[in-house]
């Protein structure tokens, strides 16, 4: 991670000191471990998602239709997003309640826990309708995990940084989860191409999930060595304790605000229809563009490569021009330029496909992904920050993750003008994540101090 504006760690640490049982404020060792965190814990949640395009249509999901096992798979995919919302309360009031650091560790080791137990599962041939129940109920306990993830990171980072400098701290644990994708992926590419697709369908899928077993070995000693934010260890204690139940405080106080990070979330649709539905468009033989699992596991990732440079350079933008700017403007233009990406597909170029993922995923998705975790905390007091993030984020993505879904089925296999089909309506829910965006306070140049006394 960037050291290069470390100078910034003085200010914020001068100007809010340390309160009692926690140090000054300390922005890198948070960002460093937010990033450490979201990659090891999206590692776990990419490779679901890789499987359940590449891998899990025919080993969970036989079926002489390839459409019905495409949305068999994809509907499992969506399943982890249901539990999210659950995920988000109980998670979500354990960080506001009992402490940050608290809900990123146990959060990293249910993950940890599920994803290993994905990769030991029987097959369909094997148990029958046994194994693709074993595999919902894995795919809940990670999406249980997980929301709690980025929602408890981003508070912590957020919370440690000095004011001028959040949007740019903030970022990191954004660009973890990007991170994580990319060591997905560099696992699944090599053993997809070395191994038959016979063997690697039969076994080689899942020396990923077991290496997850790292997951929680380092979940455990990275995590317990992060202090507390110094705000939040100032009014933990016996306040904490009489607060209303976070959930209830946050319909109660600001129903507005959530309701608006919700819809503001659809913007993840860009992803969806570009690493999720784009993959089985470009490599189902159903579709009949051509392209080996292999070969969009490449494109796969160089999108996150491309991720990973941009979103540092995103935060630290979003400090000097605003995040509301970035995100309105990344969400409209990826929702524009993802029918030209599915058209890249349809061409069957492949140097034309890695072109379009970089500018639509890697510059303007990551225009609104690196500065949204930033603007979402903004938008909620401390004392129910990491329940108002986590809620609105997984309400949205729930919602959001049926997406893939409901491509396949008002474009299917066989389908003229997927592309067009598709692009037209992935702007069309893009549109409503940027009204959203905009109906939503500016936070440019305020304190995290004058955004609480605006909010009390």
């Amino acid at each position: 991670m960037s050291t290069t504006h470390s100078s910034a760690v003085n200010p914020g640490a001068v100007r809010n000191g340390g309160a009692a049982g926690a140090g000054p404020r300390d922005p890198r060792k948070a960002a460093m471990s937010g990033w450490i965190g979201s990659a090891l814990e999206y590692y776990d949640f990419a490779l679901y998602s890789l499987a359940a395009t590449l891998v899990f249509p025919t080993i969970f999901f036989p079926s002489e239709n390839p459409t019905v096992g495409i949305i068999a798979s994809l509907a499992t995919y969506a399943v982890g997003y249901v539990s999210r919302p659950i995920g988000a309360v109980v998670l979500g009031a354990y960080g506001d309640r009992k402490g940050r650091k608290s809900v990123l560790v146990f959060a990293m080791l249910l993950m940890g826990f599920a994803t290993f137990a994905v990769g030991l599962l029987p097959t369909y041939g094997q148990v029958g309708l046994l194994a693709p129940a074993l595999l919902v109920v894995l795919r809940l306990i990670q999406g249980f995990a997980v929301a709690g993830e980025l929602g408890g990171a981003s508070a912590m980072i957020v919370e440690h940084s000095p004011d001028a400098r959040r949007g740019f701290f903030a970022s990191f644990s954004l660009q973890g989860t990007q991170v994580g994708s990319i060591l997905a992926t560099a696992v699944l590419l090599p053993l997809s191409a070395a191994l038959p697709a016979d063997q690697f369908a039969s076994w080689g899928w899942r020396i990923p999930f077991l290496l997850s077993a790292v997951v929680i070995l380092a979940g455990y000693f990275i995590r317990r060595r992060v202090q507390e934010p110094p705000a939040y260890a100032a009014k933990s204690g016996e306040a904490a304790q009489k607060q209303r139940f976070p959930l209830v405080e946050l319909l109660r106080t600001r129903p507005g605000a959530m309701v608006r990070c919700i819809l503001m979330t659809f913007a993840n649709v860009i992803g969806m229809a570009t690493l999720i539905f784009g993959v089985s468009y470009a490599t189902q033989k159903g579709y009949g563009n051509g392209f080996s699992s292999s070969e969009f596991l490449w494109v796969t990732l160089v999108a996150n490569i491309a991720a990973v440079v941009t979103i540092p350079l995103f935060g630290a933008l979003s400090d000097r021009i605003g995040r509301r700017t970035l995100m309105a403007g990344g969400g409209l233009l990826g929702g524009v330029m993802v029918g030209g990406y599915l058209w890249a597909i349809e061409q069957g170029s492949l140097p034309l496909v890695f072109v379009s993922v970089v500018i639509v995923q890697g510059i303007f998705f990551q225009m609104w992904n690196a500065t949204f975790a930033t603007f979402f905390q903004e938008q909620f007091p401390m004392r129910i920050r990491v329940t108002g993030f986590a809620v609105s984020q997984n309400i949205g993505l729930m919602i959001a993750s049926f997406f893939p879904s409901i491509f396949t089925a008002i474009a299917p296999p066989g389908t003229a003008n997927v592309p067009l089909t598709i692009g037209l309506t992935t702007f069309v829910i893009c549109l409503v994540a940027t009204v959203a965006t905009l109906m939503s306070s500016d936070t440019k140049g305020k304190s995290l101090e004058d955004l609480e006394a605006h909010k009390a």
